[in-house]
């Protein structure tokens, strides 16, 4: 059992950088991918990027990458989303998700993680 607790979000004008953070609970956090995903109002939840157990590869939507990077720390059970460059329709509520990783999964398919947190808000104004 994994239990995630997403920090950091507020509200910010474009051109600013903001980093959420996932806590998450549980020993066993070094053997799970994690995933962040965001969801607009009145839109789908949509992926944003992913690590695998142990850092060494990383997956970005095409609409954050080269904006947002995604790191992990195992020994503090933490993951974090360092977003730079926000602009307006990066406006969402943004959620950690957490899977056992095998190395085979789809990391940008949200039907592919068992866990999830409540989500953080961010808000970026024009």
């Amino acid at each position: 059992q994994v239990q995630l607790v997403e920090s950091g979000g507020g509200l910010v004008q474009a051109g600013v950088s903001l980093r959420l953070s996932c806590a998450a609970s549980g020993r066993t956090f070094i053997c799970y991918a994690m995933g962040w995903f965001r969801q607009a109002p009145g839109k789908e939840r949509d992926f944003v990027g992913a690590i695998s157990w142990n850092g060494g590869s990383t997956y970005y939507a095409d609409s954050v990458k080269g904006r947002f990077t995604i790191s992990r720390d195992n020994a503090k059970n933490k993951v974090y989303l360092q977003m730079n460059i926000l602009k307006p329709e990066d406006t969402a509520v943004y959620y950690c998700a957490a899977e056992y990783d095998t190395g085979r999964i789809a990391y940008y398919d949200e039907r592919r993680y068992t866990y999830w947190g409540q989500g953080t808000q961010v808000t970026v104004s024009s």
